[in-house]
């Protein structure tokens, strides 16, 4: 059996139709914070139910409802969600099987101590050179499938 994460970051309120189709048939969706505006999430629910974090630049009275980190279990697995990776203040080896993050709007991919580093990158508007990205976590009894979706264009 397997059951797939769609894992979204920094929209900064635009939620390109290509996030939209990639994420298409996935049963949860992580978004590492930088939504932008509320609507960004009702459309995110209408694809899967969500866990979203708040993100620098999500301010106001709709982001309060959203915590700066989040500890989720999916499939099994202990998946903690904070907004930058540089403030991550829990410790990894007590049980965390991913750590998803954003802020960079650089996607990477990454494995230390047995615990799986994932940044989706940008999904939002192109920032300098940066690819326009989101990610996959396909978990399966062999394990962990991430995968790095570019949405290609502007």
């Amino acid at each position: 059996m397997m059951f797939r994460i769609g894992i979204i970051s920094d929209t900064h309120g635009l939620l390109r139709p290509e996030a939209e189709r990639a994420l298409t048939g996935v049963e949860h969706i992580i978004h590492a914070g930088d939504i932008g505006r509320p609507e960004i999430i009702d459309a995110l629910r209408r694809i899967a139910p969500v866990t979203a974090i708040r993100g620098n630049v999500d301010n106001g009275e709709w982001a309060r409802e959203y915590p700066d980190t989040n500890l989720v279990r999916l499939a099994g697995k202990s998946i903690y969600v904070l907004h930058d990776l540089k403030t991550l203040q829990a410790d990894p080896g007590a049980g965390i099987d991913v750590i998803v993050s954003g802020h960079s709007h650089v996607p990477k991919i990454d494995t230390a101590g047995g615990v799986l580093y994932l940044n989706p990158g940008s999904a939002g508007r192109r920032r300098f050179k940066l690819p326009i990205t989101l990610a996959t976590l396909e978990v399966t009894p062999e394990g962990m499938r991430p995968e790095i979706h570019d949405l290609g264009r502007d």
